[in-house]
């Protein structure tokens, strides 16, 4: 005879707990226990939150635990389970955690190997290799590949929420029901009282405020204050919602012919603009990808317009980046002048709104939604098909996809799907966000995606150069302090090159990202296998970075730059001027969203900038798929690395007037989850 103690932990969150029978067996490698019911008398077991220990005796020695079958059968209706983690307290006296983090559900029997981090081939028995190959069969089952529309990276094959997997739903789809948050965004902002005046134009600048008073904060209150200033207009590249657009320039585009003379009012070194270009003080923001992009035309009382600009940026020396110049169209010709800060006030105001337009949409849709949300679904699914549980990468990875595939399901179903929600605002919507995205594949590389080659690509890496770029200077810091956590934990488990070559679980991993999400394109870069430590940890980093401070630094400034309409207009009524010395301040409100949407769009910046409840944060791992005590000190280092990152940012933002924060650890989630 032999006794166990068994401790099962249950899920804290909605509807965890379960009335359903419970039975566990033992295997070991010299037999297994019988299959017995958990149960107290008179006891209510595996209730929301609960820890609950019972005593098991085994009739026979069953060896070294290798093994822990769970088992749920029905008692009264159906009702699933969040199982946390059991720990079995062996006759020896030795504690071993069996991490579970998943929800059991049906009448089904789940297999949980012990929380040490396993390799694929440091598994020699056959219970355990067995138990690994069918985990990843019935996973490669669950989570197919499908092409949700062509041209974009694959994703998960499911039409619905309801349809994904138990364990990467949200706990409660209410909570990413876009209608439902949209609407309840109009209703909080006090703006739904708009709503019945739909397709009718705002009556000037100042009948704007009239959804904004309720909703001020301090930068959307700045942004309103002053974005019709050059300098709010440049230090947007910088550091608002889209600071990855702009480039140093190194030649004036042939398509551009912007002459020294144009802009020798706008220089203040007393020298020309080739010279000036020499010198690193030119960049460019160019919204080629928008051209021949079509424009939303699914209301037809209302038409709307896009265009593709060209904007030439000018480092002043106060290291102010100002615009200098602005082109609205691709292709030069008398009916598409180049519009400069000399010409009249309002000439040059709607051709800074029609960039800022512009780039609202290639931060929406290329910036945000392709290059954040469906990259790091690719990497979702890739992990669930291709790596077991018990495997570290995956120990690694799967904090920072948590309900990513989820949101993104939801925004397929709801947001950007025929008639979705993203029509009833933009001007990309009706297809051409869909345009957008297929073209953007194209720029979308494995280089791209890896922060200090993005920042040297674009040359802006240089801080004396380009002081005041928050986004590069925070977000070098983090990417550090990732790659400095990824390197602990791979030195844990990979001794050498050739342990990384033959880890079969990562090359499929990274043979599935290749050939599903980058859709078997040499052209992006990305590696259709690993061979070396060095490169592992680069692409660990890569992964963990894009999903988590990314995403952030994308994502949670839209209220704060967006909110306020003019500076970051959804949509354009108006085409844009082809002359100069005609526009009035009636053509611009007229040019500007109407009414209703406006309101669908601060509603939508308002929804996508908030947090989810229970957000988890960047270092935070409160499912310990992790035992090990080398793996629990680099998350332990990792927590203090970026608290001292946090704690620079807030000490830099005290007093200003413009705080950066979207970069700062303790704002970063860990995943794509909203």
């Amino acid at each position: 005879m032999a006794s166990y103690t068994v401790t099962v932990s249950t899920g804290s969150q909605w509807f965890a707990g379960t009335d359903d029978y419970i039975y566990l067996t033992l295997v070991g490698t010299d037999g297994c226990s019988e299959r017995t019911l958990l149960d107290k008398p008179l006891y209510d077991d595996f209730e929301r939150g609960a820890v609950d220990t019972y005593d098991l005796t085994v009739s026979e020695l069953i060896g070294e635990l290798q093994v822990v079958k769970l088992e749920k059968r029905k008692y009264w209706v159906h009702d699933d389970w969040y199982c946390r983690y059991i720990t079995i307290k062996t006759p020896s006296g030795e504690y071993v955690e069996f991490p579970c983090y998943r929800w059991v559900t049906d009448q089904k029997e789940i297999e949980l190997r012990d929380g040490k981090a396993r390799l694929p081939q440091d598994d020699t028995s056959q219970i355990t290799k067995l138990h690994r190959r069918r985990e990843l069969e019935e996973r490669q089952k669950a989570y197919r590949w499908k092409e949700w529309h062509p041209g974009f990276p694959l994703s998960i094959d499911a039409l619905a929420h309801h349809d994904l997997p138990r364990d990467i739903q949200f706990d409660s789809e209410k909570g990413i029901d876009f209608v439902l948050n949209y609407t309840k965004a109009i209703e909080n902002l006090y703006i739904n009282r708009f709503m019945h005046m739909f397709q009718s134009s705002w009556n000037d600048f100042g009948d704007f405020e009239k959804i904004f008073v309720r909703i001020s904060n301090t930068i959307s209150e700045y942004v309103m204050q002053h974005w019709k200033e050059d300098f709010m207009f440049g230090y947007q590249f910088l550091n608002g919602c889209n600071p990855v657009i702009f480039t140093k320039c190194k030649q004036l585009p042939d398509n551009f012919p912007v002459t020294s003379e144009m802009v020798a009012t706008s220089l203040e070194r007393q020298l020309s603009l080739e010279e000036e270009i020499e010198k690193g003080n030119i960049y460019l923001a160019d919204y080629q990808i928008l051209d021949e992009v079509p424009a939303n035309s699914t209301d037809p009382c209302t038409i709307q317009y896009l265009a593709a600009p060209l904007c030439l940026l000018y480092n002043n020396s106060s290291n102010k980046l100002l615009p200098i110049a602005i082109q609205l169209k691709q292709n030069p010709d008398p009916e598409t002048p180049i519009f400069l800060p000399s010409d009249d006030t309002y000439d040059w105001l709607l051709a800074k709104i029609w960039v800022r337009s512009a780039d609202f949409h290639i931060h929406q849709t290329v910036t945000h939604l392709l290059r954040t949300h469906l990259t790091s679904e690719v990497f979702g699914v890739a992990l669930y098909r291709q790596l077991a549980a018990v495997h570290p990468l995956f120990k690694l990875l799967v904090p920072h996809v948590r309900f990513t595939i989820a949101i993104n399901t939801k925004a397929r179903e709801q947001l950007i799907c025929k008639c979705g929600l993203f029509d009833k605002a933009n001007a990309t919507g009706g297809g051409g966000h869909v345009r957008l995205i297929q073209k953007a594949m194209d720029d979308l590389t494995y280089a791209s995606l890896c922060f200090p080659e993005a920042i040297r690509l674009r040359g802006v890496e240089s801080s004396e150069d380009l002081p005041y770029y928050y986004f590069r200077d925070d977000g070098l810091k983090v990417w550090d302090a990732v790659q400095g956590f990824v390197t602990e934990i791979v030195s844990i488990y990979y001794d050498n090159d050739q342990v990384v070559r033959t880890d079969s679980e990562l090359q499929n991993m990274v043979k599935d990202v290749y050939v599903y999400g980058m859709k078997n394109n040499k052209r992006s870069g990305f590696p259709k296998a690993i061979k070396t430590i060095e490169k592992l940890i680069k692409y660990l980093t890569m992964i963990i970075f894009t999903t988590s401070a990314q995403h952030a630094g994308v994502n949670f400034g839209q209220y704060d730059w967006c909110s306020w309409i003019p500076n970051s207009p959804p949509t354009m009524r108006q085409p844009p001027p082809t002359s100069k010395g005609k526009v009035t301040v009636e053509y611009i409100i007229e040019s500007l969203p109407d009414r209703g949407r406006s309101c669908w769009h601060l509603g939508a910046v308002w929804a996508l900038s908030q947090f989810q409840d229970n957000e988890l944060f960047l270092g935070s791992y409160p499912d310990e798929h992790f035992t090990e005590k080398e793996a629990k000190e680099a998350m332990v280092t990792f927590r203090q690395n970026l608290q001292k990152i946090t704690n620079a940012i807030t000490e830099r933002n005290i007093n200003k007037k413009l705080p950066y924060y979207y970069m700062s650890p303790d704002r970063i989630p860990n995943s794509v989850a909203v």
